[in-house]
């Protein structure tokens, strides 16, 4: 069967939406779609346009208003949900979600960005550290996972524009891009976007400082990361730059997978605790 996963992180669902983006997914057939950086609270989400028809609707805020947290819309009714990985700073921040199916677990994670200063760099490494025996547990665990979402790191000179000034920046220090070539080349997940698609130019995110947009100076460090057997599932993808909805890019990657990799249960149950 063909599953349809999208990612965008939204810099604020309200603003994405008044720019279009409900309109535009309920034209894309999505089976599943992880959003990033929502900055929502629950009184503020009472209309149903943050509530697709057709889709089971899942979020984490952040405690602090305006700020951080994730969602995610699926078709198929998930047999668990999963609210943050365990950790008190992080999941206070909303930055992780994660719903399982038979065999399948996919993850809306947003990344901790550096780029304000030392202090949040460093939080950002203490993640990165500590999200390695998580990870390792996923890639041993005989389960097939999907994480998507804003990682805040571009992992290669292909991955943005003007590599070579930002060398010193948060989001492509090399501690960082390490941290990626880990991730692919030792435990073995894949950045399935880049193994579908290796042309120059491709990217996720501009800023909105000059004409960074106009002028296709961008990084893309929004990413669909899987595990190899759902990696070799994937057949097309492609990143949607017709409208704007936030300061990121949609990334839409289609699969074929078994049904039976999606078998659930007869009852649907909510967890708190490590993803």
């Amino acid at each position: 069967m063909n599953m349809r996963v999208i990612t965008l992180n939204v810099n604020g669902i309200r603003a994405a939406g008044r720019k279009g983006f409900f309109d535009w997914l309920s034209q894309q057939n999505a089976d599943v779609v992880c959003m990033q950086e929502t900055r929502i609270q629950p009184d503020q989400r009472s209309s149903d346009i943050f509530f697709p028809h057709g889709y089971h609707c899942y979020y984490v805020d952040a405690v602090r208003k305006g700020y951080s947290g994730v969602a995610i819309y699926s078709r198929l009714k998930p047999l668990r949900v999963y609210e943050g990985f365990g950790w008190k700073d992080f999941d206070l921040e909303g930055r992780v979600l994660r719903i399982d199916f038979g065999r399948l677990s996919i993850l809306s994670l947003y990344m901790p960005s550096g780029t304000s200063g030392d202090l949040r760099q460093r939080f950002k490494y203490d993640i990165m550290g500590r999200m390695k025996p998580v990870l390792e547990q996923f890639a041993n665990d005989g389960r097939e996972y999907l994480i998507c979402g804003d990682i805040n790191i571009a992992h290669k000179e292909i991955d943005l524009k003007n590599w070579r000034a930002n060398q010193k920046n948060s989001g492509f220090l090399a501690d960082e891009r390490s941290w990626l070539d880990w991730l692919f080349d030792d435990i073995g997940f894949v950045d399935i976007f880049r193994n579908l698609d290796s042309r120059t130019d491709q990217y996720t995110w501009w800023s909105n400082r000059g004409q960074s947009w106009a002028k296709n100076v961008g990084w893309r460090i929004d990413y669909q990361i899987g595990t190899p057997r759902l990696a070799k599932r994937s057949c097309q993808a492609s990143i949607y730059l017709e409208q704007r909805f936030s300061d990121h890019a949609p990334l839409l990657i289609d699969y074929d997978i078994s049904s039976s990799w999606l078998r659930t249960g007869r009852r649907s149950a909510r967890a708190k605790g490590p993803a």
